[in-house]
């Protein structure tokens, strides 16, 4: 009896220290600025590049990505500009505004935007969705890209459910059926997963995959549905029906990117 319980009280004590270990899941925010007027990109991106980045990187919020949808696109491109922030807490979220204030250089470095005159403000309005990471994918990930920075091609990718129920079913088939691990077994680069809390199109959940360029974008895509895991999934009854709409975004990375 005692040998059994002190079995027991290892056991606890290992879970317990694993579940201190554990990665928190991050929350992100995709901040989407949207562009009226052509002047207003190369402003915004002043702005990013010289204030607002420097301000969070002092604010301890590294990896900030900024992405602008890719030239063929017909639909946003130079009508966006996407930018993604992580958080290790929410309150990291909600208290930003309160700290960029009290950042007198970041005041200083962004004049132009913040005090911008309504006679001229520097986008016509700003998107935002608050996101949490998966459990199987609690952080965000550097993607691993060898080709020429020009030619990375982000894809951001929205999955719409038709019910509550029928999105966590989804987010389901990425964490315990699998899905993420054969993303990665696949080399997509993946960023982050996420469920959205907040924003427009719920319910659903996003996730951002990386490539060096748009042909190995193709080729990733083509290897995934050729794979046998993936048709298993796909095939499997529990997972059936369980979408109603997949949105993509093509993106390239802003020169300054941290992403």
């Amino acid at each position: 009896m005692m040998k059994l319980l002190s079995l027991t009280c290892l056991l606890l004590a290992g879970l317990a220290v694993h579940a201190a270990t554990a990665p928190k899941r991050q929350f992100y925010e995709i901040r989407i600025y949207h562009i009226g007027q052509p002047d207003q990109a190369d402003r915004l991106h002043r702005f990013l590049k010289d204030a607002y980045l420097p301000a969070l990187h002092r604010a301890g919020i590294a990896r900030v990505g900024v992405f602008t949808p890719i030239a063929t696109d017909t639909t946003y491109a130079g009508k966006r500009i996407v930018v993604l922030i992580p958080y290790q807490t929410v309150e990291q979220f909600t208290t930003l505004s309160q700290t960029l204030e009290k950042d007198k250089q970041y005041q200083t470095a962004g004049r132009d935007y913040i005090d911008a005159p309504y006679t001229s403000p520097p986008y016509s309005r700003i998107e935002s969705i608050l996101l949490q990471a998966l459990a199987d994918a609690p952080v965000m990930t550097m993607p691993t890209l060898k080709g020429p920075q020009p030619d990375r091609i982000y894809e951001l990718r929205s999955y719409e459910g038709h019910t509550e129920k029928i999105s966590r079913n989804k987010i389901h088939m990425f964490n315990e059926g699998g899905e993420i691990k054969l993303f990665h077994r696949l080399g997509f680069n993946a960023v982050f997963y996420a469920e959205v809390l907040a924003g427009a199109n719920r319910p659903n959940f996003m996730y951002m995959t990386s490539f060096d360029n748009r042909a190995s974008r193709e080729e990733h895509w083509k290897t995934f549905v050729e794979d046998a895991e993936w048709k298993k999934l796909l095939a499997a009854p529990e997972y059936k029906n369980n979408m109603l709409k997949n949105t993509q975004y093509l993106l390239n990375a802003a020169p300054y990117s941290d992403i």
